[in-house]
């Protein structure tokens, strides 16, 4: 029956064909915090260098830039133009004589790095979901993730963000196996790694390393044991998890000695446009006290605001009371451990994006700073809708189903522009749907390989909108059904209703909507005619 099983081989095979023929980008537009990056990845291979000054004479200035003693230095983290180096060097012998095209770099160097690893993440997610929850809700809840959450905008753009989820989440897992006695000790050396990575790809990652550290400490100090060997148990996993991150550790503040000048002090500290210093300025990497506007904007805006893009995920605020929090008969040391790291991470990034500039989202789907948190808010999402399924509460079921379709359809659909202006109105009504209705697909591999356009992007939308149904579909049944009932689909129906009447009445058409969705037709690198390359030949 439809609501017994997970999901079938064709959902994962669309989901993944979506990861990886997708390719959402335009080099007009020099997306500074993806081609800064890539600049330093060409310095390493190319001249040896730190610095990407040769390198900005050879290919053009970019945005995002750090500045000491008249040398220019990416001012993000540095694993990703590190990992990335190889990449290009492979490019690089390929290419010949001639310089590596800007298209095949940025695609392979997110292929690599940031689409496969998401759908490693996925795989361990979905493996973690089902410990607690039935086949048909971990599968659902996996692939609303997967394509209806900033997972998958940030997968398919060469930035940081979606790394520090991968990884804080691989060391969560790491520490869960171990906290089951599934794995040995030794993966507290790869939580360790892990956690250290975190830090080197992204600098606020930092906040959910320490949610891994509350999580593995409480793991020890709420098992019945002696106080002596529960101390010594969090002795040994502190231990090894320290030497996992060392490596990391060590690596970054070399690197910050050499670049900026101290081992403490990151590329915000030089930014070379002023613009930008007031949002690092005070507090911490500029975390300060809470701004109610910020607060709001991050969760609900209509253009990028968090429950706006993945509505599912407010299934993790009735969820969360499904977590174990106290101790009694259904709860282990590593569930009320889980519970209280779930607490912790959700209030801190929700102080985060609070107290951080709202302003400083800049181009981009969503909050992207919260992109670290969404896989551990899944299994409060979960929980609760296990609970509206034993309930019979039929309507409420449609309702929440309908709300991880949504999900996909809204993060979906955005992501197949990945590049949002500050100004539009509203995320679909304003910018994406225009777009969209003009013939302006997403580019892809198709596109790379002939196909033209509308027909290639039709195609995407076509395998989102089945994946979303057969989401839906599942999600809606109540267990020992074959489908959903008439309720579930009437709620369905009519929270579809509520969420489109939003989108449309946040959209104000204006200039600014025309003027952006103008905009990004001009830069489009797959119009709804003529051919699209992807390695280019000077003189062709």
């Amino acid at each position: 029956m439809l609501a017994s099983r997970g999901a079938p081989r064709a959902v994962w095979v669309a989901l993944a064909a979506l990861y990886v023929l997708l390719f959402p980008y335009h080099p007009g537009l020099r997306s500074p915090n993806e081609l800064c990056r890539l600049w330093q990845s060409i310095s390493l291979v190319e001249h040896g260098a730190l610095d990407i000054n040769q390198v900005l004479r050879e290919r053009g200035y970019v945005g995002d830039l750090s500045v000491k003693d008249g040398k220019y230095y990416p001012s993000k983290a540095p694993l990703l133009s590190f990992a990335a180096a190889p990449v290009y060097a492979v490019l690089r012998a390929a290419s010949g004589p001639e310089p590596v095209p800007e298209v095949p770099l940025v695609f392979f160097s997110r292929l690599w790095l940031t689409v496969l690893p998401t759908l490693g993440l996925l795989w361990l997610v979905r493996r973690y979901l089902r410990a607690s929850l039935s086949a048909p809700v971990a599968d659902a809840l996996t692939v609303t993730y997967g394509l209806g959450s900033l997972a998958f905008s940030y997968s398919l753009l060469f930035m940081s963000h979606q790394t520090t989820a991968v990884l804080l989440f691989a060391g969560f897992f790491a520490l869960w196996r171990c906290a089951r006695g599934e794995w040995h000790e030794r993966g507290y050396v790869l939580a360790g790694a892990c956690a250290g990575a975190t830090v080197a790809a992204e600098y606020t990652g930092a906040l959910g390393v320490l949610g891994l550290v509350l999580y593995a400490t409480l793991t020890f100090l709420f098992r019945d044991a002696p106080a002596r060997e529960r101390w010594k148990g969090l002795g040994r996993a502190a231990a090894l998890a320290t030497l996992g991150a060392l490596p990391f550790v060590l690596a970054l503040m070399a690197y910050h000695q050499a670049t900026f000048g101290h081992p403490l002090t990151s590329g915000y500290k030089y930014l070379n446009d002023s613009g930008y210093q007031p949002w690092h300025l005070g507090g911490f990497l500029g975390i300060r006290t809470p701004d109610p506007r910020a607060f709001t904007l991050s969760l609900v805006s209509p253009l990028r605001g968090l429950f706006t893009l993945a509505p599912f995920l407010l299934l993790a605020i009735p969820g969360l009371t499904r977590l174990c929090f106290r101790r009694g008969v259904d709860g282990s040391a590593e569930q009320r451990a889980l519970a209280w790291m779930t607490a912790a991470l959700l209030a801190g990034y929700l102080y985060f994006t609070s107290s951080f500039s709202y302003d400083s989202w800049g181009w981009t789907t969503g909050p992207r700073h919260l992109t670290g948190l969404i896989p551990f808010l899944l299994l409060p999402c979960g929980l609760w809708l296990e609970r509206l399924r034993a309930g019979g509460r039929t309507w409420a079921l449609g309702m929440a189903a309908m709300l991880c379709g949504a999900a996909i359809l809204t993060t979906g659909l955005a992501t197949f522009v990945n590049y949002i202006p500050d100004d539009v109105s509203d995320v679909l009504g304003g910018l994406t749907l225009p777009l969209l209705s003009a013939g302006f697909y997403p580019p892809s591999v198709l596109s790379f390989l002939g196909v033209p356009q509308p027909i290639a992007g039709i195609l995407f939308l076509g395998a989102l909108c089945g994946v979303t149904l057969w989401v839906l579909g599942v999600l809606a049944t109540s267990p020992g059904r074959r489908g959903p009932t008439l309720a579930a689909l009437g709620s369905a129906l009519a929270t579809l209703l509520l969420l489109a009447t939003l989108h449309h009445g946040f959209t104000r058409d204006d200039d600014a909507d025309r003027k952006a969705t103008q905009f990004l037709k001009s830069v489009w690198l797959a119009p709804p005619s003529g051919a699209v390359s992807f390695w280019p030949h000077p003189g062709r």
